[in-house]
């Protein structure tokens, strides 16, 4: 079979740091090609190569057997290569043609889109790969499953047949994820060669033809997936066996240590994005959200935290209203939080780790004595959670720009873990991260559970959230809509609450107590 990749001695140097090291990738025309490996594996940088987002210091690069040097995106992409990143890129105010067109429109005239050739070539790009959908639709009204249909579409219209596809399933229930592999399956049987990056293992043995695995930095095998299985996919990354989130006896106790009343908040339209949520969190519990992205479950969190205006409502925390206090207060009142956007929220990530260590307790010990800075507590902190949470640097004075996504990841972690909060209010905590950065994640959590933390989750991947929860509720349409057991309860039950199947049948919505 004649291949449409094929990457020699790829090398890439970052001061103090080899992303890329001498790395071979073959990859065949029409398959479905797997690439997996931890945190700081290079899977990325190989990617951004490939691309044309970064070059390589060494090595040599082919599409469909011509010799490729790629200095920009928009030369990937004439040699019919197209890129979806985790995070969509998309304008959720503009209508799904003019997503798809943007930047590549069809003119009448210097000044006028000729929305007809565009509408008919959508047409037919979505028939071809069975990838339809209503070129009229806003985007901001599809659901997350569709809005990836919208990313796929936009490299199809441009002509690519090598796709990447960044953590497709990160944000996917499990019916979704259904749907993205019968489409996926579909493209290659139209002759797509498909690039597929993941950490769930159990997805990449469903979907793969191939299997290469990365580790630090080089290449260490490439698999079939009818030879091998998630434990040794576990052990050829990490040298660990697959961890799992099961959490043992319960440590719930009747100290309620969050309370949300009656809450309403309201997006920029005015409408309910979260509507009259009430639950409560108890001492050493983990409370579980679900909900399908763009439910409402993240504006809640915010508001818990005070970073989203809250129309109405009441929160208690350890018996205290807290409703209008600031963020800082929050935080110093003992809240930990992970957020979802760990560039916009979480990182300074023009400043150096030790910095980003002290982000939100920057007023404590042993970040601070009195009204003083303590220069030699925040390194020395800076470099506990550099070991206990294995974030790879060669040192805490590097930009945490510097760092790959999943350590990133693992400093805010570190860091929130670190300050032993009372409450922990955590959205997609090991989102991006290898397993073994997940198993001492979980831990964690865990091991703070039994100590009394409170946990207020959320999480894309169902699993985590069944395995870790000791309550789980789901929001749909801004509402709880159901509270459940996640010991009678697996993930494609709880995919179809979560997209409005199974309501019907539920007889436990309401308040979370």
């Amino acid at each position: 079979m004649a291949l449409a990749i094929e990457l020699t001695g790829i090398t890439k140097r970052f001061p103090g740091v080899i992303a890329n090291d001498d790395i071979n990738l073959a990859v065949e025309a029409g398959e479905i090609h797997a690439i997996c490996g931890e945190n700081g594996a290079g899977k990325s940088t190989l990617m951004k190569i490939l691309y044309g987002m970064q070059p390589a210091d060494e090595g040599v690069m082919k599409v469909n057997g011509e010799i490729v040097d790629f200095t920009s995106p928009s030369e990937a992409i004439d040699a019919g290569i197209g890129m979806v990143h985790q995070h969509f890129m998309l304008a959720g105010q503009l209508s799904v043609l003019e997503n798809v067109i943007l930047g590549a429109e069809p003119t009448k005239s210097a000044n006028r889109i000729d929305r007809a050739v565009a509408t008919k070539h959508l047409a037919e790009v979505g028939e071809a790969y069975g990838l339809t959908i209503d070129p009229d639709d806003l985007v901001e009204t599809l659901e997350v499953g569709e809005r990836q249909r919208v990313e796929i579409i936009k490299v199809l219209y441009r002509g690519a047949k090598i796709l990447i596809l960044d953590e497709p399933t990160a944000v996917l229930v499990p019916q979704e994820v259904d749907e993205l592999f019968r489409n996926m399956r579909e493209l290659k049987a139209d002759g797509a060669t498909i690039l597929f990056i993941d950490h769930k293992l159990e997805e990449v043995l469903e979907i793969a033809d191939t299997i290469t695995v990365l580790r630090q930095g080089k290449t260490v095998a490439t698999v079939k997936p009818t030879d091998v299985t998630t434990a040794d996919l576990a052990e050829l990354m990490v040298g660990s066996e697959l961890p799992t989130p099961a959490t043992s006896a319960s440590t719930v106790t009747d100290e309620v240590a969050l309370e949300i009343r009656d809450l309403t908040v309201l997006d920029d339209n005015g409408r309910p994005s979260v509507d009259n949520v009430s639950l409560r969190v108890h001492r050493g519990e983990v409370v579980g959200v679900a909900g399908v992205e763009g439910n409402g479950q993240n504006e809640m969190i915010e508001a818990v935290m005070g970073t989203e205006p809250i129309h109405a409502g009441t929160i208690i925390l350890h018996n205290s209203d807290i409703t209008r206090l600031s963020v800082r207060a929050r935080r110093e009142a003992g809240i930990g939080y992970v957020p979802q956007d760990r560039h916009h929220e979480g990182l300074l990530l023009e400043a150096p780790l030790w910095e980003n260590a002290a982000l939100g307790y920057q007023t404590k010990a042993p970040f601070s004595r009195g009204i003083w800075f303590d220069s030699a507590g925040t390194r020395e902190r800076t470099e506990k959670i550099r070991e206990e949470f294995d974030v790879r640097t060669p040192d805490i004075d590097v930009s945490a720009h510097a760092l790959s996504g999943g350590n990133q990841q693992k400093l805010i972690i570190g860091r929130e873990m670190a300050s032993e909060p009372e409450l922990l209010v955590a959205a997609h905590p090991t989102r991006g991260i290898d397993v073994g950065a997940q198993a001492a994640v979980w831990e964690n959590i865990r091991k703070a559970r039994r100590a009394g933390m409170a946990t207020l989750l959320i999480s894309a991947d169902l699993e985590e959230l069944i395995g870790l929860s000791d309550t789980i509720v789901v929001m749909y349409k801004g509402r709880l809509v159901a509270v459940l057991d996640p010991n009678e309860i697996d993930a494609r039950a709880l995919g179809s609450y979560m997209t409005g199947a199974n309501l019907a049948l539920d007889t436990t919505a309401g308040d979370a107590s």
